[in-house]
């Protein structure tokens, strides 16, 4: 439902662009290119049906934009972050590392001892 919500909102978008676009501007527009008498659809008529379909068009919008916040996929919730699984598993800064010491390290370190004493 999500999914279709989202494509709905995209072609109302797209119409609500092209309706916004040939709307009379101060240099004319479409209205203007209909400026004969013998019109069906005559400069009047034009700028009533594009302004209410301006209207309808981002009412629609609004419309759709509501229902798709209530379709929002939440899928599982989860009982904890991905943060706090980080904290969870995180080495202690203050501990000691204990890093590997090879067999000639250890004797090493054994005759330095024996030189101070």
């Amino acid at each position: 439902m999500y999914t279709l919500a989202i494509v709905l909102i995209f072609i109302v978008c797209l119409l609500l662009v092209l309706i916004v676009l040939v709307q009379e501007s101060k240099g004319g527009g479409l209205a203007s290119s209909f400026s004969g008498n013998n019109q069906i659809m005559g400069v009047r008529r034009t700028t009533n049906f594009l302004e209410k379909a301006t209207w309808y068009l981002a009412g629609a919008l609004l419309g759709l934009c509501i229902m798709a916040s209530a379709f929002i996929p939440r899928g599982e919730l989860q009982q904890d972050s991905i943060i706090s699984d980080q904290i969870q598993t995180a080495v202690d800064p203050t501990a000691v590392p204990n890093f590997p010491v090879s067999a000639e390290d250890i004797e090493a370190a054994g005759s330095e001892d024996d030189k101070t004493e």
